[in-house]
């Protein structure tokens, strides 16, 4: 299954890939937030300035240019369609299905400690594969759900402290 991510940036630019397309980049990590790619032969310096996790908006400053940039997967697209979002201004504590679909893995234990982008586990949902994140920093308190179990929209999947 293809894994299907859109950026927009500056809110101009959209630009649409494959998961197995990040996967693949020659990225080297130089320090916290900054990293080295070859692109298309030619290096490029980036480091990332800012970012907001919840709403996968990310300040991003490339060979001394600032680029605001929005991520959004087919999930997120499905979300907003639907009328629903995440408020920024919420310290989350439970993880709820989005959508009713088949837990395919789940990444963590109870007493993990999570970062946030961290994934917690695989939901398929329409014949796609959504990975669920951390929105936080936190430590797993709960775990609800196993492999191979189905789950309705908005039950409670995983829960953190």
């Amino acid at each position: 299954m293809k894994h299907l991510l859109k950026a927009k940036v500056n809110e101009e630019h959209e630009f649409e890939f494959e998961q197995e397309q990040i996967q693949n980049l020659d990225v080297q990590k130089t320090s916290s937030g900054a990293y080295h790619l070859l692109v298309n032969d030619k290096s490029v310096a980036s480091e990332i300035v800012a970012s907001d996790f919840l709403n996968r908006s990310y300040t991003v400053k490339i060979n001394s240019n600032l680029y605001q940039v929005k991520i959004s997967n087919q999930l997120d697209v499905l979300i907003k369609d639907m009328g629903l979002s995440l408020s920024a201004n919420q310290v989350i504590n439970e993880i709820k299905a989005p959508m009713p679909g088949m837990i395919l893995d789940v990444s963590v234990e109870v007493g993990q400690e999570v970062m946030e982008g961290d994934s917690l586990l695989v939901l398929e949902a329409m014949k796609m594969e959504n990975t669920i994140m951390a929105p936080r920093d936190a430590v797993i308190k709960s775990i609800t759900v196993k492999k191979g179990k189905t789950v309705s929209k908005n039950e409670v999947l995983i829960e953190m402290e």
